[in-house]
């Protein structure tokens, strides 16, 4: 059974809505292009190779405690105690997530099959992302 495991550092993001221009025309924010980048290189840089098989994708999204935070309450941060009830959304990371991987982790993202998700504090942001093969 094949499995990647890699990491993007830097605050998670999910996708952004698309944009219309005046002339009515649709584009994907230059922020979502860039980050989508960078999580196709984060995983062609641990030697993922594309799939034809369906896959288990695994997401956890560590967010920067604040800076505001109390002493106590970032040992509780920090031991997920205290969790990330902020945005973006779960649902939008793994959109940004498995929209980036289309044609590099596997074919189309509808070879996704099992989705698994969480959020967490840690004083390195970044999403920490496995996609592993099911094969029966």
């Amino acid at each position: 059974m094949n499995e990647t495991v890699f990491v993007v550092y830097g605050e998670p993001q999910g996708k952004a809505r698309p944009r219309f221009t005046k002339t009515g025309r649709t584009y994907t924010p230059k922020k979502t292009i860039d980050y989508e980048s960078k999580i196709r290189t984060a995983f062609q840089l641990a030697n993922g190779v594309i799939t034809e098989f369906p896959v288990s994708v695994s997401i956890t999204a560590l967010y920067k405690i604040p800076k505001s935070a109390r002493k106590a309450n970032e040992q509780k941060m920090l031991s997920a105690e205290l969790l990330p009830c902020k945005k973006p959304d779960l649902d939008n990371v793994a959109k940004c997530v498995c929209d980036a991987l289309n044609g590099v982790a596997y074919k189309d993202d509808a070879q996704v099959c099992s989705l698994n998700m969480k959020k967490r504090y840690s004083k390195e942001p970044c999403i920490i992302v496995s996609i592993k093969e099911l094969i029966i």
